[in-house]
């Protein structure tokens, strides 16, 4: 058998990068095509750290960019008929970590500024959730497209403060605050993601916004992330056929090891 070497994505979390650099990639474009099809407007996905959900949310990202090219040999490649361009808000809120009021305000000023560069800030904007409902508003103007907002990991500004009343109170405010146009700005919008790891009910931030499906516990997208057995003995089988044959021990042994590894 003709070895394989193909390259792994270890630590890597842009679905751009895997698929120009030929890594290896678990095929998950089916489910990216189902939620943002026949599901609702706005979802929430919640899974452990480590799990892929910024992955996942690259992957809309370049959905909704309207690079078809990155899907080619994709199971959404034979669903995708019109490969339309949206405008993109991807707030990736894991920069945000042990953070006070001040560094939190200072990374959402960094956020916004960066599509202010590309769609203008009107001076009366001043706090988070002015501008960006500023923002998405001239996006649409501008573009002629509604727009689509992923925001990665919400909570992560939050998980570190959970036991310090004083300060979960600050910081839930500002998050609250600059998440609260999402609701009104609904006429405007085509696609809203979160992802994080506590259930957003939890933090009381979005309780504006009582239209999000939450379908983490969704036995349909069970196996949005993470990589299931089925997907291991298709998508993988020329590799672990080809571990096998270095450990010089049969496929089915070989199975077994990755599951007693990894499985779970």
């Amino acid at each position: 058998m003709e070895d394989l070497h193909r390259l792994y994505p270890i630590g890597i979390q842009t679905f751009s990068e895997i698929r120009e650099e030929n890594y290896l990639y678990i095929d998950k474009t089916e489910y990216v095509y189902r939620m943002t099809h026949f599901s609702s407007k706005y979802m929430f996905l919640s899974r452990p750290r480590r799990f892929g959900k910024s992955l996942l949310t690259s992957t809309l990202h370049s959905y909704f960019s309207g690079r078809k090219e990155l899907f080619h040999g994709l199971a959404i490649e034979k669903l995708e008929k019109e490969w339309t361009e949206y405008p993109v808000l991807h707030f990736d809120m894991s920069t945000a970590k042990h953070v006070d009021k001040e560094q939190l305000l200072q990374e959402l000023n960094l956020k916004l500024a960066n599509y202010e560069s590309f769609y203008g800030k009107d001076k009366e904007e001043v706090n988070p959730n002015q501008r960006l409902m500023g923002v998405i508003k001239r996006a649409y103007k501008q573009t002629g497209k509604k727009v689509v907002v992923l925001i990665d990991e919400y909570d992560a500004p939050l998980l570190d403060v959970m036991h310090e009343r004083e300060n979960l109170h600050v910081l839930r405010n500002i998050m609250r605050n600059f998440y609260s146009p999402l609701k009104a700005c609904d006429p405007y919008l085509r696609y809203v993601f979160l992802t994080g790891i506590t259930k957003f009910s939890q933090l009381s931030i979005f309780s504006e916004l009582n239209n999000i499906k939450n379908v983490s516990m969704d036995e349909s997208y069970a196996a949005i992330c993470g990589i299931t057995q089925d997907e291991m003995l298709t998508q993988m089988k020329d590799d672990i056929e080809q571990l096998a044959k270095k450990m010089d021990v049969g496929f089915e042994e070989v199975v077994v090891k990755l599951k007693e590894n990894y499985d779970g």
